[in-house]
């Protein structure tokens, strides 16, 4: 019989309270944990079902005093159709292709990446990042993670999305684009992308983060039907009554999920 060692225990701390990103007026705190060693890849993937996001080598959830409003959301590649807008937007990109790289930071990426910044989030954290800050977010990864770089015809970059592999889906991290090509809705058809790369290779979800109804940044997320929302614990369809709902009882995550 041979020796299987004990599982290192995983520990968790949660975060000082700081002003919310997305509901002006209330407080985030989160979970965090280091995902680390030969089996970063398995809890990755547990902590993907139970509601986490992956930065860095981290793994955070929201634990937020009062407030429920971030709800992972997910889509169900084998049964997500897309609606009369998605189909737009689909024809509009036929022109760009989409191709999957190592996760590894260059010069045309990071020019994009500024640019991007710039002219959507001027005033955030991320637009006064330097080459190594970027490269740091794009390379210190644990786990499975690619890069999908989008181009037109000409071969020009004009969009990307870091994304981590699980065992049951992609999860995409984040995503810039040319801004000038905003009415092509770039950061849309790269979830497109995603959705379809997942359904070719017999993969069921893509993980979009966390929808917030009260965030008109972070509502779209609901528009890729059919998706799936973790409620208790539980991932189940997103319904129309959810739309009317904020706060409340959605989301039960005040404390670390059993590992």
């Amino acid at each position: 019989m041979s020796y299987k060692p004990p599982r290192r225990p995983q520990f968790f701390y949660t975060t000082a309270p700081l002003p919310c990103p997305y509901v002006a007026g209330r407080t985030e705190r989160k979970v965090v944990t280091e995902i680390t060693g030969p089996e970063s890849d398995t809890l990755h993937d547990r902590l993907s079902r139970a509601g986490f996001r992956r930065s860095h080598n981290i793994a955070y959830a929201p634990v937020c005093p009062g407030c429920q409003a971030c709800v992972p959301i997910r889509i169900p590649t084998a049964r997500f159709v897309p609606d009369r807008t998605l189909r737009r937007i689909s024809k509009a990109n036929l022109g760009i292709a989409g191709y999957e790289v190592p996760a590894r930071a260059t010069a045309e990426q990071f020019h994009l990446f500024q640019r991007y910044q710039q002219a959507r989030h001027a005033d955030g954290d991320l637009a006064t990042m330097s080459f190594y800050d970027y490269r740091a977010m794009i390379e210190d990864t644990p786990i499975d993670t690619l890069l999908v770089e989008f181009r037109d015809a000409d071969e020009t970059l004009v969009g990307a999305c870091l994304t981590d592999r699980l065992g049951d889906g992609l999860s995409a991290v984040y995503s810039f684009f040319a801004p000038e090509l905003e009415k092509q809705s770039l950061g849309t058809w790269a979830i497109l992308w995603l959705v379809e790369q997942a359904r070719a290779t017999g993969l069921p979800f893509v993980y979009l983060g966390y929808w917030v109804p009260e965030s008109r940044k972070m509502a779209y997320k609901a528009r890729f039907k059919p998706s799936e929302i973790l409620v208790g614990g539980q991932w189940r369809d997103l319904t129309d009554g959810d739309f009317a709902t904020t706060g409340g009882d959605r989301l039960s995550q005040s404390s670390p999920p059993r590992l």
